[in-house]
This record gives structure tokens, C-alpha cells and sequence, in this order.
């Protein structure tokens, strides 16, 4: 197979904002079902004269494609539109033909290997299209590390007796100056390759997680071996050491499926008694496939370091298991001392990488830091070196690194002397996307964050890469891009700062830093000083210093500042008298002193406590607020006015340190904890949600034939789950996800229910879970139709993407992705939220006028009260 020799030819470029390509068709302006001019000209406002036309771009023969439109102004549109000019859509058309094997009689390989980077979708058709609906496959567009090879499926299988060509469509996306241009070139790489036919599995060793071996002991209990499928389903049964090691045995955690051309990590626990001093573990698997079994024999290499000390030591690789199922590596740098006998261990340093920043090979991150004296370094990966901007997984993984080091330290005597406190709080330091990530987490959780040193941070997405390029714009109501955009709040740095007020924050920022402007650490500190002028919040500006320097965090000023918060001789928190806590969804933030908001009134609104010490009372206004919590320990006296009304109470005799107070018609009700049951966070607000899941997801589809356009989207969800988060999931009929759920087995995670709602009927797990009532989101009488309101959603190319409570965990959801036809699938495909960013809230309804219209083609959407019902102020719809 090979790429025509005729040259691709390329349209644009075409204005667009950063994360509204997934609402416009991928073909946009093309309607791929009608022939293609290439003599016609296409409006676009980048262009002199506002019209663009098809042109050539070039290629080599190691597969790059390079494309570049000289004759757009660049320096014009840079001058004024930054960095938003350059986030530009174009479409690029090549052709690609399959040769027939030397042996006419020789089964026709099915599949395709393609490998698509710095491209954003690709699809594959056959040149005479007829009715056939493009299947839009995500490129690899940041070059991530480790990610598995994409299996496509050919359109249409090619002839077995002449070469057969087809159309390989491109969305590109963007792209900053480079090659030292003021004309921006986008660098794309697209292999193609035949996928052997043979059942079988193949070992994706760059998937592998393996800790470091410290003085010949496992520094983390969590294996993982990468898996991929050929073709056949395959499950995984059972695990078992190759060779006989005393003290070390290595068991499978649970029974793991693998759909054709999927890729997942084999969860594998180490436990071990005796030291191990091998190079390598060699693993036997077995492996079923209906009455077939299979054994794959597997070397995972190990690395052995000597205990560290004073002044030899190196980082060393840890894991553990991810919502306790994904095996996960992260980084740590031991302190320089044990912990002082009968002191409290300190803080130890979360340090969060910038976006495209390999940790697992690149090594200046773990240099960038200093060793510390008495706390550890722990570099997480979050998820992967994109990861979700150090939100969403990315922060819980984050987060939960701290943890796993914890237990680690606690579990093995031998490193008892370096062990955490229990739930220790953190001082939390980052770069570029992982300083906006210190700004993130500190104002997230601050009872947790002892200070902050957030270095070339931006202070949010939409002020980074701005939104003013927006086709959607054009069309769309203000009150429906309003509903939208609440998805982007939980993200806006700036909305939290209050947070902050009474914790120690250093920002930095290089004072030549031309890829994030040095105004977004200025205003941050800004904001920070407007709402408390006495803010223990400093600036260092290090001037002619670029984005990225070697000395950022290595200056006296850092080193005074950690050994401040770090050494025994730092002083518990201050409090200012009067402070407040904004908080967006509960269930991503935590405390203020003490003060937790727990449910809100109005979904997609900011909910903010006010609170004021003084007079020997405590005052709290709330806005926008259900319920919320106090720990009475932290309150300095016995009288609690909330929203003018007194509450009083005598902290020695109340046996509960928790205190709820709930909203009512009647007023505030005050409880302890362990007097009524407690709140279990919402775990709706945008669709993002569906990341945040406690176990592997579950993709339930209606069946698994081969030519399933639901199948098809589930292989892509889980492919895409895999390159950008590293987060497991597992494809399942509908059947079985009905067997499960009757069985109470269908476990803690997150699950997609994917369908295409003309060709198959909506299956029986889809029916039960509709049919309990609990959105306004029902299945229709037939079994074939979806209704929202009692209106059914079967318009052409019409679809659905809506959050549903978990019908047996109540801090798990579902999202269900319903088309009315093939078309409508496809549609909202590109809008599973992998990606921050991307305005999708709890639900939507999405129509054929997006392809040309963005966002202003959405029908409806809106956000789920905290029950799940219905909330007309924060919807919309025609």
C-alpha cells in the first residue's frame, strides 16, 4: 500500500476557535456525500479578497505532509489576533491504493494500521461514496508517547484483482509559527499499514509499568502489561511466574477482556518477602477466545537502585493502581534526611509537569527540582503528558500519587523512617500548564496546599489561546452559548482565587516568555491582591528569561520560600478575619478552613460562602448555596449566624466535629454526620464527568457484529481513552451489561451507552436504565426511539449526549451517546469529552446545521439539578 503519487491537495485556512472543531463537521465547508470542485473558491476572512481555493501540498516519502499558505498576511493577523489567528481549520484530500496480493485466491486483509500525528480527524472512503456516512477517526494530534496503533477498518473492501484506491480526508488544526516563518506550516506524519489477519495478542511493551527495585525491593505493588488484540475477542484469565522466586509472587487482579485492535493494560499485582535481584520477571497469561486458549509469554525488565543517602541518590519509579485498577507510574526524589524521631513528617512537593512533557523519558523535569531536606518530590504523570490540563483524572492522579507514596512508605518497615503524615497536606509547584495546574489544585483544595509556586501558569484556556475566532459565534444564541459555557467555569482559575487569600503563593514567570504571556502570573497576583490587599502572595519576574529556564525553581528565592513552609520552624496557617469560598462543582474542590460547600441551588452557577470572624461571632452569607459543612474545631467561638440567623452551639458537648447545615423552605436545618446520611456529591455538571470514573469504564454497545457503526464508535472512545489519559475501558454488549447489572456486578465505574437508534433497537440494559425515570430522557414505546420530554429525537442525522445516575453507585454516572441514524452517531462521536475545553454541560441535543454552524447548531441542552431533574434556568431549547 501507498500513498497516489498526486500531490494532496489542501483548502483554507478557515477561522475557528480551539475547541469547536468538534461541533463543525470535520469536512467543514465539504459535504464529503456530494463530488468534490477543485476549481472552486471557498469564503474565508484570512484570505485578501475573502475567497480561498484548493492548493498543493507537499509530501515525502517518509510519509510527512506539510502545509503552508504563503500568501495569507500572517504577520497582519498575529499582529492582532495573537495566538488565535493561528488556531486556523483546513481540509486536505490525498488518496492512497491497495494492491491485490501476488495470489488472487489469498484472503483480503480486513484492517488497517494508521498512524495520524499532528492531524485531528481522518476518515477513509472509497471514490465512489454512494449513501456511505464517514467514519471520523481521531488523529494523534499532540504526538503523544505510548499510543497504540489505531485499527481501521477498510470502507469498502478492496478488489481482489486490480488496485483499488480511495480517499483519505485530513482535518488539520492549527498550528504556531515554525521553521523559524512568520508563516505558519502545519507537520503532519500518516503511515498506512496492513494488519495481519491471525487471531492472536500482541505485548505493547511501551504500555508496561514496572516500579524501581530499591535495594532489591518492588518500590510500588502495581504491574502492568500492555495487551493488544489482532483481531478476536480475547479474555485474560490468569497470570503466573515464569521461574520459581522465593518471596515474590505476581498476581493477576482480575479478568481483563480485549476487543479486536484494542489495547489495555493488564493489571498485575506484586507482593514480595525477600529481597529479588534479577534483571527481568518473566510473566506466563493465559488467555481465552470462546474455546480457544492462548499462552503469551512476557519480560518485563526491572530496574535496581541502591538505597539513597545524603548525597547519592537518583529518582526513582513508583506505581500504583489508578481508583485502585489501573496500574500507574509516577516519579520521586527521597528527601535528604529521614524524619527526625518524634517530629511530624513534612509536606512533601507535588510538582506537575508542563503539557508534552515526557516524565518517563524525559529526565530535565526530575532535574528541574530541588532535592529537598526532609520532604519527598513526587512527580506525577497525570494520566499522560497532556493528561486533562491537571483537572479532572489528571488531578486525581495527582492527588492520589501523594497517597500511593504514603502507603508505600507506611506499608515497609524499612522505609518507615520516610514515611508521610497521615493525610498529609502538600506544597504543590508546577511549569507552564502545570503552574496553571499549581494555581488549579491550590484554589481547589486549599486546606490541603501549605503554598504554591506556579511558574509561567496561564490563567485559564479561553486566556491563553482566546475564543475570538469562533464560527459558532456567528450563529448561536447568547443564551444557549451561556449554558454551554458554564462547562468551562469549574476551569477558570480566576473565579477561585479567593481561595487563596491565606495561602503562601510564590508565581513566577520568565520576562521573555513568548509562549505564555507574562500578564497571566501579573493579573493572577492581581485578582489574588483584590480580594485581600494583605495576600501572602509574591511575584518574581526573571527578566530576558524565556518560557522555560534551568534555574526557575533553582534560586535562593524558591529555596527560601519552600524552606519556609518545609522546615519545622514554619508556623501553622494564618487566617484573615473575613474570607470566601467559590466553589463551581462540589465534588472538585474541597475545604477553606474548615468550610466545605457541599450542593448548590442553581447548577452551573458559582456558589460562594462569606465568611467574617468577629465580635466574638462567626457570620456566614451563603449565595447560591444547598448545603454545606463545618468543622466545629476550626470555629473560634460558640455563635454561628448564617444569613442572619443564629445558630448556637457548645463544641465540648457535640460528640460529631463535622457539622451539615441544609437549605429549607423553612430555613437552615443543622446536623452532625453521623445524625443523617451523608450527601453524596452530585456527580453531574458537564460531561467531562464522565472521566472521573472510580474503575475502568464500561462501553456498552447492542451488539458486537463487525459492521456495528456503535461498535465502531465504542473502539474509538477506547482508543482515544488510551492516547490522552491512559484510562481503561472495556467494551460490552448490552446483554451483558444487563446480566451484570441483574447480578449486582456491574462494578463502581463510569459507563457509555452508545447506540444508533435507526438501524438497532435500544437494547435492554438502555431500556431498564431509561426506564426508571430519573431524567426527563426516556426510550420510546417501539424500543427504537429515544425521547426527551416526551418528544421523540428522530430527525435526520440527529444526536443525543445526556449524563444518567449509575443505577447502583451514586457517585457514578452514565453518559448515554444516542443518534437517531448513523449520521447522528457519528455527529456526536467527536464530542465525547476527551479533551478540556470543549462546551458540552450535562446534556445536549445536536442537529445537521452544526456541520456548517458550530455550537449554534445544538437543538437543546442544559444542566440536572442535584436530583437529576430538570432545571429550566439553566436550559435551553427552541
Amino acid at each position: 500500500m501507498r500513498f497516489s503519487n498526486i500531490s494532496p491537495k489542501v483548502l483554507g485556512p478557515f477561522p475557528i476557535h480551539a475547541r469547536e472543531q468538534h461541533f463543525l463537521s470535520p469536512s467543514f465547508p465539504l459535504n464529503l456525500s456530494h463530488p468534490i470542485d477543485y476549481s472552486q473558491s471557498w469564503p474565508s476572512s484570512y484570505a485578501d479578497g475573502g475567497q480561498v481555493w484548493w492548493s498543493n501540498a507537499t509530501t515525502d516519502t517518509d510519509g510527512h505532509l506539510r502545509v503552508s499558505f504563503p500568501n495569507i498576511r500572517w504577520t497582519t493577523l498575529r499582529a492582532t489576533e495573537g495566538w488565535a489567528a493561528l488556531q486556523y481549520h483546513t481540509v486536505l484530500r490525498t488518496t492512497m491504493t491497495v494492491y491485490p496480493p501476488a495470489d488472487p485466491t489469498s484472503v483480503v486483509l480486513p484492517n488497517l494500521i494508521v498512524d495520524l500525528k499532528q492531524g485531528s480527524f481522518f476518515t477513509i472512503l472509497p471514490q465512489s461514496k454512494g449513501d456511505i456516512v464517514p467514519q471520523w477517526y481521531s488523529g494523534n494530534i499532540y504526538a503523544m508517547e505510548r499510543a497504540p496503533p489505531k485499527t481501521v477498518r477498510f470502507p469498502v473492501l478492496p478488489a481482489r484483482n486490480k488496485p483499488t484506491t480511495y480517499d483519505v480526508f485530513i482535518r488539520l488544526f492549527g498550528d504556531p509559527a515554525a521553521y523559524d516563518s512568520e508563516n505558519p506550516t502545519l507537520d503532519i506524519t500518516m503511515t498506512v499499514e496492513l494488519e495481519p489477519s491471525e487471531p492472536g495478542i500482541v505485548h505493547e511493551a511501551p504500555h508496561d509499568i514496572m516500579s524501581d527495585f530499591v535495594d532489591g525491593f518492588a518500590f510500588g505493588e502495581a504491574v502492568g502489561v500492555g495487551l493488544r488484540s489482532v483481531s478476536g475477542w480475547w479474555t485474560v484469565t490468569s497470570s503466573s511466574l515464569s521461574q520459581d522466586i522465593q518471596g515474590l509472587d505476581l498476581v493477576l487482579l482480575r479478568e481483563t477482556r480485549i476487543a479486536p485492535g484494542q489495547t489495555r493494560i493488564l493489571p498485575l499485582r506484586l507482593t514480595q518477602t525477600a529481597p529479588f535481584e534479577g534483571t527481568d520477571l518473566n510473566v506466563d497469561l493465559t488467555l481465552v477466545s470462546g474455546t480457544s486458549t492462548m499462552s503469551v509469554s512476557i519480560k518485563i525488565p526491572v530496574t535496581h537502585q541502591a538505597i539513597w543517602n545524603s548525597s547519592n541518590f537518583a529518582p526513582i519509579w513508583t506505581s500504583y493502581f489508578f481508583k485502585d485498577t489501573m496500574p500507574t507510574a509516577f516519579n520521586v526524589l527521597p528527601p535528604v534526611e529521614s524524619t527526625p524521631r518524634g517530629e511530624t513528617p513534612r509536606p512533601p512537593i507535588l510538582a506537575l509537569h508542563g503539557a508534552g512533557v515526557n516524565i518517563l523519558s524525559q529526565p530535565f523535569w526530575a532535574e528541574a527540582i530541588p532535592r529537598q531536606n526532609l520532604s519527598w518530590v513526587v512527580m506525577p504523570t497525570g494520566r499522560t503528558s497532556w493528561g486533562l490540563d491537571w483537572h479532572g483524572p489528571s488531578m486525581h492522579d495527582a492527588l492520589d500519587s501523594i497517597d500511593a507514596l504514603g502507603r508505600i512508605l507506611e506499608q515497609s518497615p524499612r522505609w518507615n523512617a520516610w514515611r508521610l503524615a497521615p493525610e498529609t497536606k502538600i506544597l504543590v509547584l508546577g511549569h507552564s500548564n502545570g503552574g496553571q495546574g499549581a494555581w488549579y489544585m491550590a484554589a481547589r483544595f486549599p486546606d490541603r496546599v501549605v503554598g504554591a509556586v506556579p511558574a509561567a501558569g496561564y490563567i485559564k484556556a479561553q486566556a491563553y489561546v482566546p475564543l475570538t475566532q469562533s464560527r459558532s459565534a456567528h450563529f448561536v444564541d447568547p443564551s444557549l452559548r451561556a449554558i454551554l459555557e458554564t462547562s468551562h467555569t469549574p476551569d477558570d482559575n480566576d473565579l477561585f482565587l479567593s481561595n487563596l487569600v491565606d495561602t503562601p503563593i510564590l508565581a513566577i514567570h520568565g520576562g521573555d516568555d513568548d509562549n505564555v504571556p507574562t500578564w497571566h502570573s501579573r493579573e493572577a497576583v492581581n485578582v489574588l491582591k483584590t480580594w485581600n490587599p494583605g495576600a501572602n502572595v509574591s511575584y518574581r519576574e526573571d527578566l530576558g528569561q524565556p518560557h522555560w529556564y534551568s534555574t526557575v525553581f533553582r534560586n535562593d528565592q524558591v529555596a527560601i520560600f519552600l524552606r519556609s513552609l518545609l522546615q519545622p520552624e514554619y508556623l501553622p496557617e494564618g487566617r484573615s478575619d473575613s474570607y470566601t469560598l467559590t466553589v463551581a462543582i462540589p465534588s472538585e474542590s474541597g475545604s477553606l478552613h474548615g468550610w466545605r460547600i457541599l450542593s448548590l441551588v442553581m447548577p452551573g452557577r458559582l456558589a460562594r460562602l462569606f465568611v467574617e470572624e468577629k465580635n466574638h461571632a462567626v457570620s456566614v452569607k451563603t449565595s447560591n448555596v444547598a448545603s454545606f459543612s463545618f468543622d466545629i474545631k476550626r470555629i473560634r467561638t460558640a455563635l454561628l449566624i448564617i444569613d442572619g440567623v443564629d445558630f448556637s452551639f457548645a463544641s465540648d458537648n457535640l460528640r460529631q466535629r463535622i457539622i451539615l447545615l441544609q437549605k429549607t423552605v423553612s430555613g437552615w436545618e443543622l446536623h452532625g454526620f453521623d445524625m443523617i446520611a451523608p450527601i453524596a456529591f452530585q456527580p453531574s455538571g458537564r460531561l467531562a464527568m464522565v472521566l472521573q470514573s472510580t474503575g475502568p469504564l464500561t462501553l456498552v454497545v447492542p451488539n458486537i457484529r463487525a459492521s456495528s457503526r456503535a461498535l465502531s464508535v465504542a473502539y474509538r472512545i477506547a482508543h482515544d481513552l488510551d492516547v490522552y489519559h491512559k484510562l481503561d475501558a472495556e467494551i460490552v454488549t448490552d446483554e451483558t451489561a444487563l446480566g451484570r447489572l441483574e447480578k449486582g456486578e456491574l462494578g463502581p465505574g463510569n459507563i457509555v451507552v452508545v447506540a444508533a437508534t435507526d438501524s438497532e433497537e435500544l437494547g435492554p440494559f438502555a431500556r431498564t436504565i431509561l426506564g426508571q425515570g430519573r431524567t426527563v430522557f426516556s426510550a420510546g414505546e417501539d424500543g427504537t426511539t429515544l425521547k426527551w420530554r416526551g418528544r421523540s429525537l428522530d430527525e435526520p442525522s440527529q444526536g443525543s449526549l445526556f449524563l444518567h445516575p449509575h443505577p447502583t453507585n451514586p457517585s457514578a454516572n452514565i453518559l448515554f451517546m444516542m443518534g437517531s441514524d448513523i449520521s447522528g452517531l457519528e455527529r456526536i462521536a467527536g464530542l465525547f469529552p476527551i479533551r478540556t475545553g470543549v462546551s458540552l454541560p450535562d446534556w445536549l441535543i445536536a442537529g445537521g446545521a452544526a456541520d456548517m454552524t458550530g455550537a449554534a447548531g445544538v437543538q437543546a441542552a442544559g444542566i440536572w439539578g442535584a436530583d437529576w431533574s430538570w432545571k429550566e434556568a439553566v436550559s435551553w431549547h427552541h
